[in-house]
């Protein structure tokens, strides 16, 4: 029950309260895919016609391109017509004929250039449909359902309101509900750059990307569309501006008073002021002759050097369906180690980036027993979270795998609109064991005995790590709750009984389990204890809560909850 990864980040139209007095929708003329001139006259034999506003990026467009085609099957022989719109100057006639053959869309899709047939709708997001009566009144506008909607997707939708509406013209009645908010992507819209514009793309804009945004925004990676060029840029600039005002994008959510991390994300007010001028200078472009080099990635992973060893999760791909939830997923498969291996850098690398939401490596000895999430951390090896960036541990420091384990593959797929296969793995870079000083060590402060009450908008659960070695160094921290997570927060507890806030995340996001790196280790005093605080949000305000009437207990299930403060150490490494 949550949204592909980008999808928490996109925004809301606030529609007018009523479409009743609305003139007629005059016809217009645009091309299509293909080419062909289709306009709106060409549709007078239909009394009801539909028209849907889309984009091809868009990820809540994406996961509602086959809903529309099931309307249009479901209506069509009801003799209502369907019309699709592409306003977004970022889209290629051939990206549109892809989406339509990817999501199986056969009603036309009109490429809007000059977004003069999107201003007589009045649209501003997509995806926003409108339907149009035999006048070619709009007696509705807004969301097609609510099943997915900002970081929420539901198994399946409690509000048809496009179905709705059409039911209720078809019956000869008036609308019930002629408006609905609309969650989705501003329409990029053809910019006009301010002749005088002193912030460009090439001389601003794009060094700002490269170092801010490029490491998922690129072919391949995470991000939905991609910034290393400027028209791609310049269409999602609206959009741009209002995620990084509204600090949903970079993602970051820990509070700043507290600790200092090594990716820590967020963007600078001088960053921030840059983007917004652009933006609303209209996106001038500058030299793009002088545009800076790109970053160089490392071809295929992330780790500073190719893997020793790779593991894929299986021998051949897993298939995701289109729509709904999956269970998660879990795959096992051999290490091949004949003896004890130290890892200086482990990358877990996801097959397939726009359904694989998160994966949880766990390494375990053959016959050995247990719950596959082993109560928290018991065996866990690295993971793989929208956004994060695998780092190899300090010198001296490594992770160690014991000869003869297996590997257990925990995977959580999102369906994003259209059918899809993943084959995850993981890659190894060995160390040199005679160069190890110390161990690095997943542990963590867990609770198991979750019961939240239906309907608590504040529920708080907390826990307690063991005792600290002599010697431990802590290293960083990832919190995991599920989606009814609302805060979490970490202290050290002293043995002098002193407590000392280490991080506080005061708005918790499923979508993003951020793993916190600190910039510099904090040695641990003998005997300190981790203590860490998470608050549960089971009620109805919680739009991401699957049954707000349901007393929810520990469970690997996202609509079960977990509670885990999941933190490394370096131990010093025994004889």
């Amino acid at each position: 029950m949550r949204i592909c990864t980008w999808a928490f980040a996109l925004g809301l139209t606030l529609i007018p309260a009523s479409v009743a007095n609305e003139p007629p929708i005059g016809d217009f003329s645009l091309a299509d895919y293909h080419g062909k001139t289709v306009t709106l006259a060409d549709f007078k034999e239909k009394p009801i016609l539909v028209v849907a506003f889309v984009g091809t990026e868009c990820p809540l467009a994406k996961l509602y391109g086959p809903r529309l085609a099931e309307l249009e099957k479901e209506y069509g022989v009801k003799g209502v017509g369907f019309l699709g719109i592409d306003p977004n100057a970022q889209d290629g006639v051939t990206q549109i004929a892809a989406f339509a053959r990817l999501h199986g869309i056969t009603f036309p899709i009109l490429k809007d250039l000059n977004n003069l047939s999107t201003d007589r709708f009045g649209a501003r997001r997509t995806p926003e449909v409108f339907v149009l009566d035999a006048k070619r009144i709009v007696r509705y506008r807004g969301r097609i359902d609510d099943q997915y909607a900002i970081g929420v997707q539901r198994d399946k939708p409690h509000e048809r309101d496009l179905a709705q509406a059409l039911d209720e013209l078809l019956a000869g009645k008036s609308v019930s509900k002629p408006t609905t908010d609309v969650t989705g992507c501003l329409i990029g819209r053809a910019k006009k750059p301010a002749a005088e514009g002193s912030v460009t793309f090439a001389k601003d804009i794009a060094p700002l990307f490269n170092r801010r945004c490029v490491e998922c925004h690129r072919a391949g990676e995470i991000g939905p569309f991609s910034l290393t060029e400027y028209t791609k840029a310049a269409g999602w600039a609206d959009m741009i501006a209002e995620v990084v005002e509204d600090g949903r994008m970079p993602p970051w959510h820990a509070d700043p008073k507290y600790g200092h991390f090594a990716n820590d994300r967020r963007l600078t007010v001088e960053e921030k002021k840059l983007i917004r001028t652009w933006v609303e200078n209209g996106a001038p472009a500058g030299d793009l002759t002088a545009l800076p080099p790109l970053q160089t990635f490392t071809d295929g992973w992330q780790l500073p050097k190719l893997p020793d060893k790779i593991v894929a999760i299986r021998g051949k791909p897993y298939d995701v369906p289109a729509e709904g939830a999956v269970r998660y997923q879990y795959f096992i498969a051999p290490t091949g180690f004949d003896e004890d291996k130290w890892l200086a850098a482990v990358e877990v690398q996801p097959g397939n980036r726009a359904v694989v939401h998160h994966i949880l490596v766990f390494a375990r000895q053959i016959g050995e027993k247990g719950d596959p999430d082993g109560g928290g951390t018991r065996g866990f090896l690295a993971s793989y979270v929208p956004g994060l960036r695998p780092q190899p541990y300090p010198a001296g420091m490594a992770k160690r795998v014991p000869a003869n384990s297996i590997l257990v593959f925990q995977v959580h797929y999102t369906p994003n609109g259209s059918k899809q296969t993943d084959l995850s793995r993981i890659g190894f870079v060995f160390a040199d064991p005679k160069t190890i000083t110390h161990e690095v060590r997943t542990t963590s402060a867990v609770q198991r005995q979750i019961a939240i009450p239906p309907g608590a908008a504040d529920h708080v659960i907390e826990a307690t790590s063991r005792t600290s070695t002599d010697g431990a160094l802590l290293l960083g921290y990832m919190p995991h709750m599920h989606l009814r997570g609302k805060a979490f927060s970490y202290e050290a507890v002293h043995p002098d009984g002193k407590r000392e806030m280490l991080l506080d995340v005061p708005h918790y996001d499923f979508n993003w389990q951020t793993s916190y790196r600190l910039a510099e280790p904090i040695k641990l005093t003998p005997g300190t204890k981790l203590h860490a605080v998470a608050h549960f949000d089971n009620s109805s305000d919680n739009p991401s809560n699957p049954d707000p009437e349901k007393l929810v207990r520990w469970g690997e299930q996202t609509w079960n909850e977990m509670m885990i403060g999941y933190f490394d150490v370096a131990v010093p490494r025994g004889p």
